[in-house]
């Protein structure tokens, strides 16, 4: 099983108040079945995203996954073994078990990538239009490559770290942004002529970044809002008079998962790229250091 690191746990920004298990995104060999589950078998290679889920409830049926009346939230698995809940709905097996220099591009769909994607199908993207992505970690970049993907003509992407203006350009990016805050939506209104964007995909979750994203979008444009929030509060004049469409929340990666393993398995994408230290699932403690500190976009662990 490869797994993935989070840091708002490991920065005190989300408290953490006794020992818990790490770790949200997965991918990996079906070792065992419970009694009742029917489609998932031994010895497939599965991939499933942080909210479990029966894939057949309502909100399952309208494509909200991670909004099932009977989800569960899968943590824990930065370890040897997960137990994965409602099975069935959940994960997605591969159509075989993949080479191991697939396994990142294929965990990245798990939550990165199918995170990503959604902020980018949730604003509509669409060929021709002008893309603004605020925030650039992993999510921010694999925003930058759905995108591009889904056919937007200019991608603007706000980075002030080298190493990763240079995989959004790989990714798709047309144009780089330094500044934040109000000189980020400056540098964006001039960059489209004063109208703003025709979408922004906020992929941080902070009030800063948030209101950028408002500020730097045109009129009738999406906002679309795929960081956990930590602190943000909307005036709702300022909203009102924005004239954008907002939508966002925990992505429902089940529904997108299909599609963007087609696109990994047929190597059309490779979302992997974001994985940029590997480590054994005992230095787990280096892959936290290491991102904390921006050495690395993103560890991946392996036992």
């Amino acid at each position: 099983m490869c797994l993935r690191i989070d840091l708002w746990s490991y920065r005190g920004i989300t408290p953490v108040n006794q020992p818990t298990p790490m770790g949200h995104e997965y991918c990996g060999i079906v070792e065992e079945v419970g009694s009742a589950i029917r489609t998932v078998k031994p010895g497939q290679f599965v991939i499933g995203s942080f909210f479990a889920s029966d894939n057949t409830c309502p909100h399952c049926n309208f494509g909200y996954q991670s909004s099932c009346q009977q989800r569960e939230f899968v943590g824990g698995a930065q370890a040897p073994l997960l137990r994965v809940p409602l099975a069935d709905g959940t994960l997605v097996p591969t159509p075989g078990v993949p080479a191991k220099e697939m396994i990142p591009n294929l965990l990245a769909t798990s939550d990165v990538l199918g995170t990503g994607w959604f902020a980018a199908d949730a604003a509509n993207v669409r060929p021709g239009m002008t893309i603004a992505v605020v925030g650039d970690g992993a999510v921010g970049l694999l925003a930058v490559l759905s995108a591009r993907q889904m056919g937007a003509e200019r991608i603007i992407a706000m980075s002030r770290h080298e190493k990763r203006q240079k995989l959004a350009l790989e990714f798709g990016a047309t144009d780089i942004v330094t500044e934040r805050g109000d000189e980020g939506v400056v540098r964006i209104k001039d960059l489209t002529k004063g109208l703003g964007a025709d979408a922004v995909l906020e992929c941080v979750g902070t009030q800063e970044s948030m209101m950028q994203a408002i500020r730097s979008t045109r009129p009738g444009g999406y906002v679309t809002y795929v960081g956990v929030p930590h602190g943000v509060e909307l005036q709702g004049e300022e909203l009102f008079f924005s004239h954008v469409h907002l939508h966002g929340g925990p992505a429902p990666v089940r529904r997108l998962l299909p599609k963007l393993i087609d696109l990994v398995w047929a190597e059309k994408i490779h979302p992997g790229k974001v994985f940029d230290l590997t480590l054994r699932l005992d230095q787990v403690a280096e892959g936290y250091r290491t991102m904390d500190e921006r050495r690395a976009i993103k560890a991946i662990l392996q036992p």
